[in-house]
Order: C-alpha cells, then structure tokens, then sequence
C-alpha cells in the first residue's frame, strides 16, 4: 500500500489538476458562438503544444527512448484523450458549466471501480459506500429525466468512460516516463485531431479578447494535463481519484461569478455530498495508515 504522504501527494495534485481544467473551461465556454469549436481547440492545442515543449526543454523533462510497451499506453492514453476533449468541449458549449462538470464527478466511481477489477487495488467497504455515496450526490446534481438532461449530457457521459481508460493508461506507465513526454503527446495528439476537423470548419474572425482567451485556456490546460499526470502516478486511485470532486466547487463559483449561472438547491446539497465523500475518503486512508504504523513503533 502506497503510504500516506504518497496519498497527500496524489490528492493535492488532482486539486490542483481540477482547479486548473476547470478554468480552462471557463474559458473554452466563454468562445461558444464565437469561434467554431475545432478552430478553438486547434490554436489552443499549438498554444498549449508550444509552450509545454518549451518547458520541457528547460527543465530537461523529455525522453523519446521508452519501451514499446510505455509508447502503447502513450498512444492508447493519447486517443482517449482525443475523444474525451471532443465530447467535453461539445457539452461544454452547449451546458452550463456546472451540469457538465458534475456529470464529470462519476469518474471517481468509474475510476476505482475499475482500478479494483484491472488494477487489483484494495478498496475497502467504507470507501467503497463513500464513493456510492458521492455518486448518489452527483445524480442529485444531474436530475436524470429533468429538463437539464439532453443529449449534450450523453456526451459528457462518454467523456468520462474515455478519461477512465485514460486515467487507467496512466496508472500503467512506467516510473521512468516523464509527465512532460506524456502531457506532451496528448496535447499534439489533440491538436492533429483539431487540425484534421478544422479543414471542413468556416474559420471566424477572432477579437483580442478571444486570442486573449484562447491564450488562458492553454496555460491553464498545460497545468491540468502535468497535475493530472502526476496524480495518477502517486497514491492508490481509490484515494486519489475522489478528488477530482473537488472541481464541483469551481465550477459552481466560475459558473456563477462569469455567467451568472446559479444552480438549483438539489444542485447545491449534491455538491455538498460528493465534496464530504471525497474529505471522507481522504481521512479514513490516513485513519488507516497511522493505525498500521502503530505496531512498528511499540517494537
């Protein structure tokens, strides 16, 4: 079992992660009926491509040398990346910011579950009715049945089960891969797609304000791709990939102070709920953890 400063490690990393993808996407929805979504997501994706490759090179934080088996993960993490991005930023256009997002927060659920049956990581009963918990929290947010739930929902729904697989890729690399090598990969992977898709997109003219835009979203974009990486590389995934509840809070504050958007009280108790889940979780490990550290010392 990872220890604790592992785990502390891995759940500050997917705050951060969270916090920075969701300003991301406040500012990708701020484009919607302005620019066309693949012209978006292309001068994003070179933005984001350039500047990470930048990066890289300072801190000397790129290797090509990988096994074939690390460069198939890359690949299979890389095309789901590809699709999650489509779906998302097409719910994101076309949803309120904290719909799409809490729909999202079933991942933590997808993830352990799956990290259980591929992984063979332990997941106890309390974190297991945490999490089942948290879940029932997120269907308060969605309301299945009711007005809010389209189609558009549908795909942010495939958006998760691509992030599982991708999440699930992440967790199978090997030590050696930088987070930069494969940060670097997904934002290109990305960017080709966008730039495929946009030969049959009527371009628009951009403001100041748009490039102005565009050019937040791929900072913030970077630090979520690097944090989102490095979290699923440290602690277990039934501590870590909770979470990523924490982007609820963000998004619910960014949808309200930049769209006016103010969610139902259902949406508000769900929130409350998933956010308790996840702080549960995370002191339930540390519960644990300290309880088995307890024999060492009395020897």
């Amino acid at each position: 079992m990872a220890d604790l400063t592992d785990n502390t490690r891995g759940a500050g990393l997917m705050m951060a992660s969270m916090a920075a993808f969701t300003i991301n996407d406040t500012f990708m929805k701020t484009l919607a009926g302005e620019v066309p979504l693949f012209q978006a997501l292309l001068i994003r994706g070179i933005v984001a491509s350039l500047m990470l490759l930048t990066l890289a090179r300072i801190v000397g934080g790129m290797r090509l040398d990988l096994p074939r088996r690390d460069w198939g993960l890359i690949a299979l993490r890389t095309v789901m990346e590809i699709a999650a991005a489509y779906f998302f930023i097409t719910a994101l256009f076309n949803m309120p910011l904290a719909n799409v997002t809490a729909i999202l927060q079933v991942l933590p659920l997808v993830v352990t579950l799956s990290g259980a049956l591929f992984l063979r990581e332990p997941v106890g009963w309390r974190r297991m009715t945490a999490i089942v918990i948290g879940f029932i929290g997120v269907l308060m947010i969605v309301r299945p049945g009711a007005e809010g739930f389209t189609v558009f929902s549908v795909y942010a729904l495939i958006s998760v089960a691509c992030v599982t697989v991708r999440d699930l890729a992440t967790r199978r690399l090997s030590r050696d891969v930088p987070s930069f090598t494969v940060a670097l990969s997904a934002s290109v992977g990305v960017t080709i797609f966008a730039a495929c898709a946009s030969l049959v997109t009527d371009w628009q003219p951009m403001s100041v304000l748009d490039a102005a835009h565009i050019g937040g979203a791929a900072v913030f974009l970077i630090g979520g791709y690097m944090f989102s990486v490095m979290a699923m590389r440290v602690g277990e995934v039934a501590i870590v990939a909770p979470f990523r509840y924490t982007s609820i809070l963000w998004a619910l504050l960014l949808g309200f102070v930049v769209f006016g958007e103010w969610p139902a009280w259902p949406t508000l108790v769900g929130a409350a709920i998933v956010v308790a889940t996840g702080v549960y979780t995370f002191y339930r490990e540390r519960a644990m953890t300290r309880a088995a550290l307890v024999p060492l010392r009395t020897r």
